[in-house]
């Protein structure tokens, strides 16, 4: 009742308790697979996702849309992003690729908070262009967004709308919600069947054999934390958001570079490029430089390499007459209200002295 109530379902029977946002992206994954057995879907019929799109959930589409007939149209997403049009864009070059095609999109699968890169995606509006572009079903993979950004899914009419309780809403690991529109409730399915089959999806996902419930069962003490502690969700959110712009904009001073995308397409996590002079060229050297800020500097940050250059980025030096000297290599830094600046002011100097080292470009 607690999670329906904050993201406002119409009713507490279209949500579910499950362990993890990877788990619900199979459940919708294998429903696509008996939509093409049983003929509601034809041969060669898309699957929307994202380039950025979690590489778990990508996989469990792969798996199970893919192998019964399914294609993948992707839209591509570059750092930095500076508004939802540049978003919307991307998007609507996607539907016009299909439509050149001749191809039906069955599916789209998008992200609400995108994890690696960091992007809030325009969640209503997406959903929206999906629906005039006459997509069947919407699955929103919404896993960091609980405790993060607001959700309020009957604004968002997606069919289907997950979230990882463990991630920003202080629930023990793993705990995650699904949220069902109620027509889809009895075509739905656990991706592991036990003793529930057939009871509905909500008694499905209450019990699947001898997994460990407890997560589950501690999700209204997490709730309780969050209002006696902190204030509530509101607040909680509110605050992460605006450390972490923060944050995000002292590194980005302090080494010379730019911010991912702009404070209102963040969340309490924000990508910061990384110096050119750390010479980072692969996701490899992202991760020696990983291990090197975790051994020597008892730093942890993810650190992502952008394997092309945003065209539009560019556009936009060439038009204002800049010149800017990219780098392609993002930390991705987060903010929960155990966080202190002085943690990142530890990355800073740990980036800035790895950077003006002598030789510093061979991590």
């Amino acid at each position: 009742m607690a999670v329906a109530s904050l993201i406002n379902a119409c009713d507490v029977g279209e949500v579910c308790l499950l362990d993890n946002a990877t788990t619900a992206a199979a459940m919708v994954a294998q429903d696509v697979a008996w939509a093409f057995t049983e003929s509601r879907y034809s041969k060669g019929d898309l699957i929307l996702l994202l380039s950025i799109t979690y590489a778990a959930v990508k996989k469990a589409f792969q798996a199970y849309a893919v192998r019964a007939g399914a294609k993948i149209l992707e839209v591509e997403i570059l750092l930095p992003v500076h508004s939802d049009a540049e978003v919307m864009a991307s998007f609507q070059e996607a539907f016009q690729k299909a439509r050149n095609r001749g191809k039906t999109i069955r599916l789209a699968v998008l992200d609400h908070v995108t994890s690696m890169p960091s992007v809030v995606l325009p969640i209503v509006e997406l959903v929206k262009l999906c629906r005039e572009e006459g997509v069947e079903t919407v699955f929103v993979d919404g896993a960091h967004a609980i405790g993060n950004v607001e959700i309020n899914v009957q604004e968002i009419d997606a069919d289907y709308y997950t979230s990882n309780l463990h991630k920003w809403f202080f629930a023990p690991t793993a705990a995650c919600f699904l949220h069902c529109k109620a027509e889809h409730l009895d075509r739905l399915h656990h991706p592991v069947i036990s003793h529930n089959y057939g009871k509905g999806l909500i008694q499905e996902c209450a019990w699947v054999g001898t997994k460990d419930y407890s997560p589950l069962l501690a999700v209204t003490a997490a709730f309780d934390f969050i209002v006696e502690f902190v204030g509530g969700v509101e607040v909680l959110r509110n605050h992460n958001h605006k450390a972490v712009v923060e944050m995000g904009e002292m590194l980005a001073s302090a080494w010379g570079t730019e911010c991912g995308t702009t404070s209102d397409l963040c969340s309490a996590m924000m990508m910061v490029a990384l110096p050119s002079k750390l010479n980072i060229q692969s996701h490899e050297d992202g991760l020696r430089l990983r291990d090197k800020l975790r051994t020597h500097f008892f730093v942890e940050v993810p650190i992502y390499f952008q394997e092309k250059e945003n065209p539009l980025a560019q556009r936009r030096s060439t038009a204002s007459g800049t010149s800017v000297l990219r780098s392609r290599a993002y930390v991705r830094i987060s903010f929960q209200i155990y966080n202190k600046p002085d943690d990142y002011y530890k990355l800073r100097d740990a980036v800035k002295l790895l950077a003006n080292k002598e030789g510093g470009a061979t991590l």
